[in-house]
């Protein structure tokens, strides 16, 4: 007997190939039985009829930062609601294991600066998570059986440093001893199923104290010599931040990559490869480590988002703004001595050029500060602003917009929150992602998810992302866009068995409706431990969302169950070849 049969489903089934009617069948967790519609004559625990609706894989995040949400939210919201069953973490060199067992100090070291690096609530951080396991396994351990989604992690190169080398760790190099003793803790994990390892040296990654993170005082030799630990096990990967994945890499940065995929023989993926056509430039630079990664007998791959991810800025707390150039020192000042630097027009002007520099990198598309709307605002003075564009309320008051945007803010004690409008959305750019996105070394993903959190919603990448093939600028066919979320991440990961609507494959399944699918707008709610805020955003037209069988979700209501497994390398990956 079947446990569940869906019935006249239109199946994508991952492969790009075309669409096709079906009845589907799963018994213990897997796809038995895929045929054509009403001749499945074997009985059902359950069924549902799909007719005039959209059957794909569960689809795939290959750059997340769940590690630990998962412990408060075993569904990891809002991916799971727009589709997502798989996702990866430990991503950015940046884990909550390893800890020493005899430094509990550790622990809260490792608190501040994930709140710090990657916009996590101190407080969600210190309520939400319990702190117990001091290996990667006892990690892993803690999750298993727990989840809603299937999630593997990568081991972060900060934790390992920390581990070994305790505070030394942020400016110090290892003794042979150490990076010995940083190899040994390095298998330990890979052999409890770690993914492989993540990395950083980008200057954006400071830690609680604000110096740079630990990973980012690792030269060449220890970062290769981790690479070739990665090659030792099997289906593993790298992750790696360098600072020109914001904009343009160096000679040096390609170097450093090609080197370390070449010494691992395994796959390097990177974060985030942004697209505009202002920067015509910009792609071939970055996609020339994949070119000399090929020669060299590896591979890296460029992860890129196929949407224009909503993102909020405040002068009052820590966001993009604050890793312009020359922005950090003031922005951290107190309030009251920002808002004193931020009103004088000498330091404006000072900001205002940097912001708009060629050292600014890709933060120079936050520099058009007329094109931002007014957010949430918090004073009498600024009663009827939401809503509004700067540049109109500068008109009116007959200011610059950055001055404009300051007295605003200055109004609220800096807690208005500011909406950027992007300049990439234009239809030359939407041409250059469509070509970009037929790379074979390019990749979709990349949607931070789990981090940033009152910042920035990435997580509904894929829902809207199908609305728009379908709907909205029909850059891809339905088929191809839904193999870029499912397959091509399950190939690049190794993953045994997903990513695709076959026999035998794990029941990892999306029903969606194809005239309605998108995302909601990007809302501000505040349902994190100690009440702390995220940013949320609905899903539409997810009729159920299925892991390893088990239906998670129902008209964007979890269901409870909690069917996910940690895939583990080796059991649950294999070894992707880079030849």
């Amino acid at each position: 007997m079947l446990d569940h049969l869906i019935r006249r489903a239109t199946v994508v089934d991952g492969t790009g190939g075309p669409a096709y009617p079906a009845d589907v069948g799963i018994r213990g967790g897997r796809i038995v039985v895929i045929a054509e519609p009403g001749t499945v004559t074997e009985e059902a625990v359950t069924r549902e009829d799909a007719d005039g609706l959209v059957l794909a894989p569960g689809f795939v995040d290959p750059h997340t930062h769940y590690d630990a949400q998962l412990f408060w939210d075993p569904y990891a919201t809002p991916s799971m609601n727009h589709g997502v069953t798989t996702v990866a973490g430990g991503n950015c060199g940046f884990t909550l294991a390893p800890l020493h067992p005899d430094r509990p100090e550790d622990a809260d070291y490792t608190r501040r600066m994930m709140s710090r690096v990657e916009g996590m609530a101190l407080a969600a951080l210190e309520e939400g998570v319990d702190w117990t396991w001091s290996t990667f396994r006892e990690y892993l351990d803690a999750l298993e059986g727990r989840i809603a989604v299937n999630a593997g992690f990568m081991v972060g190169h900060c934790a390992l440093r920390r581990h070994v080398m305790g505070a030394d760790a942020v400016g110090g190099q290892p003794t042979p001893a150490q990076l010995d003793a940083m190899l040994a803790l390095f298998h330990d994990a890979m052999d409890a199923g770690a993914w492989g390892l993540s990395t950083t040296q980008s200057a954006t990654h400071s830690d609680g104290d604000g110096e740079p993170v630990a990973s980012r005082h690792a030269r060449p030799e220890e970062l290769l010599a981790l690479s070739r630990a990665v090659g030792e096990h099997e289906g593993t990967q790298l992750e790696a931040i360098v600072a020109g994945c914001l904009d343009q890499f160096s000679d040096e940065e390609i170097d450093l990559l090609v080197d370390m995929t070449a010494a691992a023989g395994r796959p390097l993926n990177w974060n985030v490869l942004t697209i505009d056509a202002a920067v015509p430039e910009r792609v071939p630079r970055q996609l020339i480590p994949s070119e000399r990664a090929r020669a060299a007998g590896g591979r890296i791959v460029a992860l890129t988002m196929p949407i224009l991810t909503p993102m909020n800025m405040s002068l009052g707390t820590f966001c993009a703004l604050n890793l312009i150039p020359g922005w950090g020192d003031i922005l951290a000042l107190p309030v009251p001595e920002r808002i004193e630097r931020l009103r004088d027009p000498a330091t404006r002007a000072e900001m205002l050029r940097r912001a708009d520099s060629k050292e600014a990198g890709v933060f120079r598309r936050l520099a058009n500060f007329g094109r931002y709307v007014i957010g949430d605002t918090y004073s009498a003075a600024n009663e009827g602003l939401s809503g509004r564009v700067v540049n109109d309320i500068a008109a009116e008051r007959g200011q610059d917009p950055f001055h404009c945007l300051v007295e605003i803010c200055a109004a609220d004690d800096l807690r208005t929150v500011l909406w950027p409008m992007p300049t990439d959305n234009d239809p030359d750019s939407w041409a250059l992602r469509q070509r970009t996105w037929e790379h074979e070394d390019v990749m979709l993903g990349g949607s931070d998810a789990g981090a940033h959190l009152d910042r920035m919603c990435g997580a509904p990448y894929t829902t809207r992302f199908l609305g728009d093939c379908l709907r909205g600028r029909k850059l891809l066919p339905l088929p191809t866009a839904v193999r870029m979320l499912t397959d091509d991440p399950a190939r690049l990961f190794g993953l045994r068995e997903r990513g695709r609507i076959e026999e035998g494959f794990h029941a990892d399944l999306v029903l969606f409706d194809p005239e309605r699918i998108d995302a909601g707008p990007a809302t501000l709610v505040h349902d994190l431990p100690g009440d702390s805020p995220r940013l949320d955003s609905k899903a539409i037209g997810i009729v159920s969302v299925r892991v390893n069988g088990v239906e998670t979700l129902r008209d964007d209501k979890v269901t409870g169950a909690v069917p996910g497994t940690v895939l583990r390398s080796g059991r649950d990956t294999r070894t992707v070849s880079t030849a």
